[in-house]
């Protein structure tokens, strides 16, 4: 649900970076539950590596906003610099309020244009970074849960009897002949 509320606001804002992202992360996670579901520890794995991908994007999500390590979040990276849109929340975040100029020579309902957004209660970087950081936490609960359930998954594997398969005393083994009368007859 977090992804698809990420989803929904990386649209609205035209990121086609993290929109890339966070569909590729709603399949990884809709093939884990199937795994988890039909006993394939297989895609449970490729879950589990998904999410260390997935902690690594919101990492450097985090750094992007944060303007860390010569980012700058102002650039046109997480739009393939195929648009200057930016993230939804820089001009509808809690409080803000958009402060619109008439475009001169221009007349119609569409002739504004965006010149500065003042009052905001959190600026946009931060609510951005804070989505990154409980996608990381819930990553971080979904590959604890993910090795875990792969470990049991993978022990009862080992542990299933083939109906006196590969046991020494299997369960449902039945002597025809003791032993002894066997060791009887070679002797005759």
């Amino acid at each position: 649900l977090a992804a698809l509320e990420r989803q929904v606001f990386d649209f609205l804002g035209y990121q086609w970076a993290p929109i890339l992202a966070n569909f590729l992360h709603i399949i990884i996670v809709i093939l884990g539950l199937f795994g988890t579901i039909q006993y394939r520890p297989r895609y449970i794995v490729v879950y589990a590596i998904w999410t260390a991908v997935w902690v690594t994007w919101n990492i450097f999500i985090i750094c992007f906003y944060l303007e860390v390590g010569g980012l700058s979040k102002d650039s046109e990276l997480l739009t393939f610099n195929i648009s200057r849109h930016q993230s939804w929340w820089s001009e509808n975040g809690p409080g803000c309020v958009r402060k619109e100029a008439s475009m001169s020579g221009i007349k119609g309902l569409d002739s504004h244009s965006y010149i500065s957004v003042i009052g905001c209660a959190l600026e946009y970087r931060y609510i951005e970074v804070m989505h990154s950081s409980f996608q990381i936490l819930i990553a971080l609960v979904g590959f604890v849960y993910a090795c875990y359930v792969v470990s049991v998954f993978t022990e009862e594997e080992d542990s299933f009897d083939f109906i006196g398969g590969f046991d020494p005393f299997p369960l449902y083994h039945v002597n025809e002949k003791p032993t002894n009368l066997l060791f009887k007859q070679t002797y005759l």
